[in-house]
């Protein structure tokens, strides 16, 4: 099997099981993240939320993918976790289904995106949550954000490729 080249060679989950295959997003950027609900950085889906709001109609969205692998932050289950995001933050765009980002189970989105867009020094782990990789139009890998870049940082990276 060939490798995958880009972003529209994955197929994700949504929280009820339905698969959705990511060539239908070709044309767009996207913003994939992994996300947790009791985390420090949850406030982030604010952020999250404004970028949708303000792009979405552009062309831009959002793929949050909830996962459980740092300090057991997002332990709820899909309806859970989306009301909770509904609730606090008002939350519109949708949410993939929880996954890992990390180690044998790892999502194979996940293992794509760390090979493309390595971290610190070359790292391919994701090492906390709220990791962020910007893909381009074309489904490639434009950038990797730290947990700590918060989302309204992106938007100009985001303009320049709309």
């Amino acid at each position: 099997m060939n490798s995958p080249a880009t972003i529209a060679d994955f197929s994700v989950k949504l929280p009820n099981g339905e698969t959705i295959d990511l060539a239908g997003k070709q044309g767009k950027v996207l913003l994939v993240v992994n996300t947790a609900s009791k985390c420090g950085f949850t406030p982030q889906y604010d952020g999250l939320e404004k970028l949708w709001q303000d792009y979405g109609d552009k062309g831009f969205e959002v793929l949050a993918f909830p996962c459980n692998q740092f300090g057991g932050q997002e332990p709820g289950t899909a309806d859970e976790i989306e009301s909770f995001c509904k609730v606090n933050f008002g939350l519109s765009f949708p949410l993939m289904a929880k996954i890992d980002v990390n180690g044998s189970s790892a999502d194979p989105l996940f293992d794509w995106l760390k090979k493309e867009a390595p971290g610190v020094l070359g790292t391919k782990g994701i090492k906390w949550n709220f990791t962020k990789f910007l893909i381009d139009r074309t489904g490639k890998v434009v950038r990797r954000y730290a947990p700590t870049d918060k989302p309204e940082s992106i938007a100009k990276d985001i303009e320049k490729l709309l």
